[in-house]
C-alpha cells in the first residue's frame, strides 16, 4: 500500500496589529447616580408606606409607588452604562 503524502503546515504568522481603540474606563459619575437613583427609589416607596400614603406627595395617592419604581428604573438604565 503506498504511503500517504504528509502536509506541511505552514508558519504561524500573527495577525497583523491593529490600531488599538481608544478605550473608555467608567465614567466617575455612573456608580454614584445608579446608587443614588436605587436609593432614592427605596426611600421613596419605604416614605409612602410608613407615612400611610401621606408623604411625599399626598395628591399623587398610590402612583406614589410608581414614581419610586420609576426611580429604580431609571438606575437600572444609568447601570447599562457601566463598565
Amino acid at each position: 500500500m503506498p504511503k500517504s503524502r504528509i502536509r506541511k503546515k505552514a508558519d504561524y504568522t500573527p495577525p497583523p496589529v491593529r490600531a488599538q481603540a481608544v478605550k473608555l474606563g467608567n465614567s466617575a459619575w455612573v456608580a454614584p447616580v445608579m446608587l443614588a437613583m436605587f436609593l432614592i427609589g427605596l426611600a421613596w416607596i419605604v416614605v409612602f408606606y410608613v407615612t400611610d400614603g401621606s408623604l411625599p406627595i399626598d395628591s399623587l395617592d398610590n402612583w406614589n409607588i410608581v414614581v419610586g419604581f420609576g426611580f429604580i428604573a431609571a438606575g437600572f438604565g444609568v447601570s447599562t452604562q457601566w463598565k
